[in-house]
């Protein structure tokens, strides 16, 4: 029985219904706040959004709808970690690292001694939305939120009853996906759970990438006011790195897992909300740093175990009209281990610098938040970070802004904010260049944006930014060895655009468009990005298209940069051939462009998939 004659069989009339978020964002407030009365820029990618070209990972996507933001690639599928990793996120060129913040549901989620996101964990069929918070979101988020935020929220159920989709496709270098998920609502409880299986042979030699994936959301309504969910994600997958062009690897190949959970209490009356959570973050890296042709495989494998675990607590209130205080705490211990592992005899080597088995760090925070509305047409917002690191010491991280309402339809904001992070434990602690006294990267960040709406249709918006940051932990030789060093300064400015508007009930069009000057470039930052979309719906048929230009991409820099100029065109076609079952193929860079995204790993030229989401 074929896919959509199964489909035909076991299909429901009932179809979800969609909630728009309209202005609401919780990213930068903690708690659902209209987006008008914030001084902060935030990009909300919805799920119909991530869904219309039926990616597997959100990443892409995200990039496409968010001016400013950036994310290298080496493939088809699959990201990786180690040398030759791609999934380097940049936010108005910063987040070479550890400068970027991912969260999921407001959970930090990053190698607690590496620092850095795990990008392949970052599945479509567990998101409900993503809000990318533009500029520093340190007050809130503490370090690593110098560069901004990239907050993974997962799916939710909003009516009583049951809603299960499963999506398979395969297509170019053999590649195949198989993606399902769950959604209960019963009274009280809820549950979401969902799996994911995906592969490719890659488009290279020793390029293949197999990821098996797993999430459960549970959640029970005490009453109307108080709450409690739990969660669980867990990410396992097998990546080989072909190396760069010029100096290929042979047998370079990595055993990640990476899991992540939490329980949370949340509560919500009329004037005060607020959440109670617990969380922990692991994995296990297995790691052959494999070899050049001609050469001798390696005799180690390397291997580390990272945790994050830590609470975090925040209450909003509403102790008048117009008014609205946040005060939170956050506490955080982060670490592992790291060895190498002889083949053979299984004897490890710990890579600390003194020898320690097991490295780990503290980290303590307090925060304030106050907005309040002056008057009808303007909005104050201020706070106050005071924050702890156990080796480093104590970061205060001050912002400030105004949001002026200039008609019902339009806004005007004005923003400075603090952003910084405090050195990681792999750049103290581990390989030759670790230091030990190195102090916080630190960056102001002050901001000037203009919004305007179209009466429900869609909006327009615009913002200049000058950043200026200093104590950029660098890489130097001292005596003729290496050493992290606090020497980088750099200062960024630029604009971005972006809109969207529903032209009728068939058309419409959404686009963005970002420059930026750099003083001090980085790789994997363009100069300039442009992205053009166009949604067509008519009657089963629907057509989403998308043009992305990307100018002046430093691959390299120094004394002879290395830039990259681009333009992709996707596509997807899709057929709904029963109430719940679409069929669509779509095509990727379909203008077969040459290009990388990072210096010595070429992207694939046109890619084709076909397949089949079915929903009941």
């Amino acid at each position: 029985m074929t896919a959509v004659a199964m489909a035909t069989a076991v299909c429901a009339s009932a179809q979800d219904k969609n909630y728009e978020l309209q202005d609401v964002v919780v990213t930068g407030t903690r708690n659902a706040t209209d987006q008008r009365h914030l001084p902060l820029t935030v990009t909300v990618v919805d799920n119909e959004k991530l869904n219309e070209q039926y990616r597997t990972s959100v990443l892409p996507t995200v990039m496409e709808q968010t001016p400013g933001l950036f994310t290298t690639s080496r493939g088809i599928l699959g990201y990786g970690v180690s040398t030759g990793a791609a999934g380097s996120m940049k936010i108005r060129g910063i987040g070479s690292g550890a400068e970027l913040l991912v969260l999921i549901d407001g959970q930090p989620q990053y190698a607690g001694l590496m620092g850095h996101p795990i990008p392949d964990a970052y599945q479509t069929m567990m998101v409900e939305r993503v809000e990318v918070l533009r500029g520093p979101a340190s007050l809130l988020y503490g370090s690593n939120a110098m560069a901004g935020v990239v907050n993974i929220v997962t799916r939710q159920m909003h009516q009583d009853g049951v809603k299960t989709y499963i999506q398979l496709q395969g297509g170019s270098y053999g590649t195949f996906s198989a993606d399902a998920t769950n959604r209960v609502k019963a009274g009280k409880f809820t549950s979401i759970v969902g799996a994911q299986y995906l592969r490719t042979d890659g488009h290279r030699p020793n390029s293949e990438f197999e990821q098996l994936a797993g999430y459960v959301k549970l959640g029970y309504d005490f009453t109307a006011n108080w709450k409690a969910v739990g969660d669980l994600n867990v990410t396992h997958f097998n990546s080989s790195n072909p190396g760069a062009i010029n100096k290929p690897f042979i047998d370079n190949d990595s055993k990640i897992t990476r899991g992540l959970a939490s329980i949370s209490i949340l509560n919500n009356y009329k004037k005060t909300s607020g959440a109670l959570r617990a969380y922990l973050d692991w994995g296990h890296h297995n790691i052959d740093d494999g070899y050049n042709p001609g050469g001798s495989p390696k005799t180690t494998l390397y291997k580390h175990n990272d945790y994050i675990g830590g609470l975090t607590w925040y209450q909003s209130a509403s102790f008048f009209e117009g008014n609205l205080v946040t005060v939170g705490v956050d506490w955080q211990h982060f670490g592992g281990s790291a060895w190498n592992e002889d083949k053979v005899t299984s004897k490890k080597t710990y890579l600390a610098k003194d020898g320690s088995e097991k490295l780990h760090e503290d980290e303590v925070a307090g925060y304030i938040d106050f907005r309040q509305d002056i008057t009808s047409w303007l909005s104050v917002d201020a706070g106050l970070r005071l924050d702890y690191h156990s080796v480093i010491g104590t970061e205060l991280v001050p912002q400030g802004g105004l949001s002026f309402h200039l008609n019902p339809t339009a806004d005007l904001k004005a923003l400075v904010s603090k952003g910084f992070r405090n050195p990681i434990i792999r750049e103290m602690y581990m390989f030759p260049p670790a230091t030990t006294d190195l102090e916080p990267e630190r960056m102001m960040n002050y901001e000037l944006s203009f919004t305007q709406r179209f009466n429900g249709r869609g909006h327009f918006g615009a913002n200049l930014f000058y950043i200026k940051g200093d104590n950029l932990i660098t890489n130097v030789r001292i005596d003729g060895k290496p050493r992290n060093v606090n020497s980088g300064e750099f200062k960024n400015w630029g604009l971005e655009l972006s809109g969207d508007y529903r032209i009728d009930s068939h058309w419409s069009l959404n686009a963005n468009y970002s420059h930026l000057r750099m003083d001090t470039p980085l790789d994997g930052a363009p100069e300039g990005k442009l992205y053009v979309g166009t949604n067509f719906q008519q009657g089963k048929w629907a057509v989403a298209a998308g043009l992305q230009s990307i100018s002046g991409l430093y691959l390299t820099t120094g004394d002879a940069p290395e830039k990259e100029n681009y333009t992709l065109l996707s596509a997807t076609v899709s057929y709904k051939v029963v109430p719940c079952a679409t069929l669509f193929v779509k095509g990727e860079n379909i203008l077969a462009e040459q290009y990388q995204t990072y210096a010595g790993f070429p992207m694939p030229k046109a890619t084709f998939m076909g397949g089949v989401k079915v929903s009941l």
